[in-house]
């Protein structure tokens, strides 16, 4: 049970990402359910874990160190959000949806929450000035020239 629930969970974190999602009528409920009961300490929460998370693969571990404690920490967190959220904020709409829709209900779900979480982090103006640092680095010359009519 603890692995489906943790195999869902991390797809359901991979599909914030992505933009089409067809959740039938329990998974939409679902997925209103926990925004409407996460909280914005909630949701910086689940940032911080996806972020652990991410930093676990060898592309990017070597430029971010997290103790075996603070990971621990985390997890546990993120371990008690997931169980307050699926049974007591939104038991009948996590019964539903796994009832009527599968699994995967879940998934899509946890998908909305990080989505909106997401949003979140990225709208912070530090974060959003430095997704624009790499700008003061473009050869403008050269993207114009490919995006020219005519071309």
């Amino acid at each position: 049970m603890n692995r489906h629930f943790v195999k869902a969970l991390a797809v359901g974190v991979g599909l914030m990402a992505s933009q089409a999602s067809h959740a039938g009528v329990y998974t939409d409920d679902l997925g209103r359910c926990l925004v409407a009961h996460t909280s914005e300490q909630d949701r910086i929460q689940l940032v911080r874990w996806i972020f652990l998370v991410a930093a676990l693969h060898p592309a990017v571990s070597d430029i971010s160190q997290v103790s075996s404690a603070e990971r621990d920490t985390a997890d546990r967190g993120m371990a008690e959000l997931l169980v307050r959220l699926m049974t007591d904020s939104c038991g009948k709409q996590t019964h539903d949806a796994v009832q009527y829709e599968g699994p995967q209900a879940i998934e899509t779900s946890f998908g909305t929450l990080g989505q909106v979480a997401m949003r979140g982090l990225m709208s912070d103006p530090h974060v959003t000035a430095g997704f624009a640092g790499f700008s003061k680095y473009l050869d403008n010359d050269k993207l114009k020239a490919v995006m020219a009519p005519g071309k």
